[in-house]
C-alpha cells in the first residue's frame, strides 16, 4: 500500500520530490501552482525536464495534483464560473504536460442556488472540459467533502449524481478524505461502521472508482460538518479507522495520502507515515 504526503513547490515543482524522499513518501500530492492564485506562469520546458528527472529517480509515484481553492465549477453566477472553467483547463493541462495521472478537485459550492442546480452546473463545467479533450488523459478525482457552507460532495448521492450526469467515466474518478466523510456523518471508528460506509460508498458509486485517499483525522465531531485536520490517532476519528483502511484488502493499491498539518522541517509527517505503517497487519482481518 503506497503513503505518502502532500509537499510544497516552493522553487518549483520539480522541488517537491526531494522533500517527498526526505520523509519517506512512496506517492506525493502537490500543487502545481499557487493554490492562492488564479493565473500563473507556463512551467518551462526546463523544470519540466527536471521534475521528471526527478520523478525518475526517486521513483515517487503517482504524483496526484489537488487544484487551487479558488475554483468553483458549480457557481451559480457566470463570471466566476467561466473563470473556474479558464483555470482548471489550465490545471489539466499543466497536468498533462507534466504526466500526471490524477487531479483532486473539491465539487465546488452552490452557494445558494441549492444542491441539484449546484451539481448540474458542476457536471455541464465537467462535460464541456471533457468533450474538448482537455487535459488529455488526465483523470479528474471527485473529493468527498464535508460539508461545510454550501460545499458539495459531503454525500455519496451528490458523486453518484456527478457520475450519471457526466459520461466520460474515463476520466472520472473519487478521492476518499477520510477527516471529510466522518465530518460529514460517515462513521468509520469500528468495524461494523467501518464496513457499512464502504458498503453505501459501492452501492451509489463503486469502490472501483476510488483512485486515492486523504488520510486526515478530524479535530472536530462526528457529523460537525466542519473541516479541521488533525494528525493521525489524535483526534475524533482515533487510530482504529486508520488500522481498518490500512489493512483493508480492496485498497492495496489505491494512494494513501497526508494532508495534516505539519512545521518547516516537516517532522510530523515522518511521524504520522511511521504510525500508518506501524498499523499494517502481515494480513487482514477486516
Amino acid at each position: 500500500m503506497p503513503f505518502g504526503a502532500h509537499m510544497s513547490i516552493s522553487g518549483g515543482v520539480s522541488k517537491s520530490f526531494a522533500r517527498g524522499e526526505s520523509v519517506g513518501c512512496e506517492v506525493m500530492q502537490i500543487f502545481s501552482k499557487s493554490e492562492r492564485q488564479w493565473r500563473a506562469k507556463p512551467i518551462a520546458a526546463e523544470e519540466v525536464a527536471a521534475y521528471k528527472a526527478e520523478q525518475a529517480r526517486t521513483g515517487i509515484g503517482p504524483v496526484i495534483v489537488h487544484d487551487s481553492y479558488l475554483i468553483n465549477l458549480a457557481a451559480p453566477g457566470d463570471e466566476l464560473w467561466e473563470k473556474s472553467i479558464a483555470a482548471f483547463a489550465e490545471e489539466l493541462e499543466r497536468c498533462d504536460l507534466l504526466g500526471i495521472p490524477y487531479i483532486v478537485t473539491h465539487p465546488g459550492a452552490h452557494t445558494g442556488s441549492g444542491e441539484d442546480v449546484g451539481l448540474e452546473r458542476e457536471a455541464v463545467a465537467l462535460n464541456r472540459l471533457f468533450s474538448e479533450g482537455v487535459g488529455g488523459k488526465t483523470m479528474v478525482l471527485l473529493e468527498t467533502t464535508a460539508g461545510q457552507g454550501t460545499a458539495l460532495g459531503w454525500r455519496f448521492e451528490h458523486l453518484a449524481r456527478l457520475f450519471e450526469l457526466v459520461p466520460h467515466h474515463d476520466r472520472m474518478g473519487v478521492c476518499v478524505d477520510t477527516c471529510h466523510i466522518f465530518a460529514a456523518g460517515y462513521d468509520i471508528r469500528a468495524a461494523e461502521n467501518y464496513q457499512a460506509t464502504f458498503a453505501e460508498f459501492d452501492r451509489l458509486i463503486g469502490l472501483e472508482r476510488i483512485k486515492c485517499f486523504h488520510l486526515n483525522d478530524s479535530q472536530k465531531d462526528f457529523a460537525s460538518r466542519v473541516d479541521r485536520h488533525d494528525h493521525i490517532g489524535k483526534g475524533a476519528i482515533g487510530l482504529e479507522a486508520f488500522r481498518l483502511l490500512v489493512n483493508d484488502p480492496r485498497f492495496t493499491t489505491v494512494p494513501m495520502i497526508l494532508e495534516t498539518p505539519k512545521g518547516d522541517d516537516m517532522a510530523e509527517d515522518i511521524e504520522n507515515l511511521g504510525l500508518l505503517r506501524s498499523l499494517r497487519a502481515p494480513s487482514s482481518d477486516i
